[in-house]
């Protein structure tokens, strides 16, 4: 009797191959989370007075006729981010800081992600807002007041590391407003400009001396550059900003 034939071997597997998953799938998770990590930045009361700002100046210029609206929103401008990255983190910001501190993408992630958050609204919005006002002799131009903002915020965010978020902003706000607007006060109160008048020329003269200009600007490159530099230096303090 003749044997009986053997059974064929099995073929190896193949091992599966892993495709990758698709973008599509990828993007509204990733999307989910920088959402969720700019939350705080986005909403509450730092949004409503950009707004407000904002319609305010326009109502000014083109409903009352008042020339002054874009030397203000220009004055204004470059602390408006400063306000909106110190509101938007820390444990009275955020009602899940806790959780979030205890997460991978706390500290310097997280402030970062809100500041440019803050940032990437305020700056074409006030910037497009100040295109439109009616110009005055003297003033910089509408987009002038980027470098400055961009340096005031990242100095609050460095002093911010050694005495906290909301006392930082408070002192940049301050140490900007006097510099812009003591000079113009003392100025009026000489005697320059009609009693009761808004000193629209003097302020325009003052925010061209901050704003105006490739070695000011230049100045306040190497600032934003010296602070990022700071920041990054004291990013492990900023957890306890």
């Amino acid at each position: 009797m003749p044997p009986s034939p053997r059974p064929a071997a099995p073929l190896p597997r193949r091992p599966a191959i892993a495709f990758p998953r698709p973008l599509a799938a990828a993007l509204p998770r990733r999307l989910t989370r920088v959402l969720w990590s700019a939350g705080p930045a986005l909403r509450g009361s730092w949004l409503i007075a950009l707004l407000v700002v904002c319609a305010g100046a326009a109502g000014l210029a083109y409903g009352a006729g008042f020339g002054g609206a874009r030397p203000l929103l220009l004055a204004l401008a470059p602390v408006l981010p400063v306000a909106g990255v110190a509101f938007s983190y820390g444990p009275y910001a955020d009602p899940m800081y806790e959780i979030s501190a205890a997460s991978p993408s706390c500290g310097l992630r997280l402030v970062l992600t809100r500041a440019a958050a803050v940032l990437g609204v305020s700056l074409p919005l006030l910037t497009g807002v100040s295109a439109l006002l009616p110009g005055t002799p003297g003033l910089p131009g509408a987009a002038a007041w980027l470098l400055p903002g961009l340096a005031l915020t990242l100095g609050a965010l460095a002093l911010g590391s050694y005495i906290g978020c909301r006392a930082a902003a408070g002192i940049v706000a301050a140490g900007w407003s006097s510099a812009v607007l003591l000079p113009v006060l003392a100025a009026r109160s000489g005697g320059s400009g009609g009693a009761g008048a808004f000193p629209v020329r003097e302020l325009a003269e003052q925010l061209g001396r901050y704003l105006s200009g490739g070695v000011t600007q230049g100045g306040w490159a190497a600032a934003a550059a010296l602070c990022a530099g700071l920041v990054l230096l004291r990013r492990d303090r900023l957890e306890a900003a």
